[in-house]
């Protein structure tokens, strides 16, 4: 895996794609503390030396990702992410890889994802809940413009900023959709997933409309800590049909009128009814009053504000990393520097016997994969 040689042009647009063309590698940061576990790997708090900027960096080892067969998913999801930039998305600043893991360096959004909230018992009020549907729509109508869809909207992939504010993360299933494409695979979270992904009968594929309904389960288990249909992970495919062609879903009294609608709307069986685009969201009477620069511009502000001056996640990941992971990250400058010093040992030994019997040194060992340095999706 050789090193890229970048065209540096003469003039970027922004600050962002200047950092793409920049050569940026792990020792180029300081490794703060673990955070969490994702679909993608392990999360760090990491620090960058030069800016003094944290970031949060996203980890995998690169043997276990070929053993899972999570390669092609890996690179998809950069692919992805390199081409987005949203105020309510979880933005991609830097992607690198070592011997060991391949590395995406992130957002640091410091108030936990909504589900860690959730287990705390966090009872998030109307008001709250219908400024994340404001942000999320906004990011949704981004995503649509990019052809993209998410496929796991829910408060898992949904984190919260110091400030409250709420942005989509975890593209590791997303998928692109084009005139010339169409989705039928089954992907995602299934209590999370649309009715159309389940139809059988009719697999002519599905739209971004499903990232709608699945903000529309959210909405609803943010306001009442409890899903709308019982579907579980283990629940069949025909099980699940039949949940949505004989449930009721029940909406508790204290609820208002205009949100009971709303949520309604998103969780529309029938995905032409469904609301799924930003104008039907934007024309509804409950939001007619929403100032949309606003909130694009984040200067509403949230009335739910995580907990400053800690980080709101699960203390046992740190322990995790510390005392069950037999690589841990924080040593991985200690153990490549040994690993090379030993080499470098090795290689002088093998020179040294190599002229005492006169016969050249034996060749380097191929290794079984090799990660492109661009990332580019093997073939």
């Amino acid at each position: 895996c050789s090193t890229p040689n970048f065209k540096q042009p003469h003039v970027f647009k922004n600050n962002r794609e200047m950092l793409e063309y920049l050569a940026v590698t792990f020792d180029h940061f300081e490794i703060l503390r673990a955070i969490g576990k994702g679909s993608f790997g392990k999360v760090c708090v990491v620090q960058k030396n030069d800016t003094k900027k944290m970031y949060a960096m996203k980890y995998m080892n690169k043997q276990k990702c070929v053993e899972r067969n999570e390669v092609r998913n890996v690179f998809k999801e950069l692919q992805i992410m390199q081409g987005l930039e949203h105020p309510f998305l979880v933005n991609l600043w830097y992607s690198f890889q070592d011997e060991e893991d391949m590395f995406m360096v992130v957002d640091l959004l410091l108030g936990g994802d909504l589900r860690y909230h959730l287990q705390q018992n966090v009872r998030f009020q109307e008001g709250t809940v219908k400024l994340f549907i404001c942000e999320l729509v906004l990011a949704l109508d981004y995503l649509q413009s990019r052809h993209i869809i998410h496929r796991d909207i829910k408060p898992d992939n949904i984190l919260l900023d110091e400030h409250g504010h709420v942005h989509i993360t975890d593209f590791n299933i997303a998928t692109m959709l084009t005139k010339e494409t169409q989705v039928t695979t089954i992907a995602g979270t299934k209590p999370y997933m649309a009715p159309e992904m389940f139809n059988s009968t009719k697999p002519i594929g599905y739209s971004f409309a499903v990232d709608w309904w699945s903000l529309g389960i959210t909405a609803y288990e943010l306001l009442r800590a409890r899903r709308p249909y019982h579907i579980r992970s283990n629940t069949s495919t025909n099980e699940i049909a039949h949940v949505f062609k004989t449930a009721t879903v029940m909406y508790p009294a204290a609820w208002s009128e205009e949100m009971v609608m709303l949520i309604k709307k998103l969780l529309e069986t029938n995905p032409d009814k469904r609301f799924s685009q930003l104008k039907d969201i934007q024309d509804f009477p409950y939001l007619s009053d929403v100032n949309w620069n606003a909130v694009l511009q984040k200067r509403i502000m949230p009335e739910f504000i995580p907990t400053k001056g800690r980080l709101n996640c699960d203390p046992t990941f740190e322990l995790e990393e510390m005392i069950l992971e037999s690589k841990p990250l924080h040593k991985k400058k200690k153990r490549l520097a040994k690993k090379e010093k030993d080499a470098n040992k090795s290689n002088s030994s093998q020179v040294r016997a190599s002229r005492c019997i006169l016969q050249p040194p034996p060749l380097a060992l191929e290794t079984n994969t090799c990660f492109p340095s661009q990332w580019q999706e093997p073939e």
